[in-house]
């Protein structure tokens, strides 16, 4: 069976790909989430989980925030070691969001707008910050504030990710999320 199979940091990140991975993916590819308690809890658990599937023929995606980590590629291969451990190194693709999820939304305020039903921030985009939110140290808390706190982190990401435009290309970590996400379907349909 094909399947890919998401490994998540928080419920945020499940509520955000629900919606939007029925825009990305081939419908005869199944979807499954195991979602974290945090970032320690998948770090601690990641290897176990992945070595225990039983579907052989399954695809990973591990996303994690970076928060305040200092570099985004020493987590990456940190997260890819722990992968490697599992035995399942050629099944599993890392992605790390930069600083947090809530820059791939600031990415693109017309899809917020859309989802929390307000008619201001489209309008916000060209500004520097909203055109490269990815450098910004706290996108959770920037969208709460552009929001005036409509924003909820769960729901938030769920109405969002309806609208999410997969081919925005303002946010790197968005457009290498979507673009992995490609990848390993053509690899379970390939195999």
């Amino acid at each position: 069976m094909s399947e890919l199979v998401f490994l998540l940091e928080e419920e945020s990140a499940r509520a955000m790909l629900e919606s939007l991975l029925p825009r990305i993916l081939d419908g005869d590819i199944a979807t499954r989430f195991i979602v974290f308690e945090g970032k320690q809890d998948l770090e601690r658990n990641l290897t176990r989980r992945i070595r225990g599937y039983n579907n052989a023929s399954a695809r990973f995606l591990v996303l994690r925030d970076l928060d305040r980590n200092p570099d985004c590629q020493v987590l990456k291969q940190s997260l890819q070691s722990l992968c490697n451990n599992a035995g399942r190194a050629t099944q599993c693709l890392v992605r790390i969001a930069c600083r947090e999820l809530e820059a791939f939304y600031l990415a693109d305020l017309a899809a917020v707008d859309q989802a929390i039903g307000t008619q201001h921030l489209r309008g916000q985009q060209e500004k520097e910050k909203f055109r490269y939110p990815d450098r910004l140290s706290s996108p959770s808390r920037e969208l709460a504030k552009l929001t005036k706190n409509m924003y909820q982190k769960v729901s938030g990401s769920r109405a969002i990710g309806a609208f999410l435009d997969p081919e925005n290309l303002r946010s790197s970590s968005f457009r290498n999320l979507v673009a992995g996400i490609r990848r390993l379907q053509q690899d379970l349909l390939t195999s």
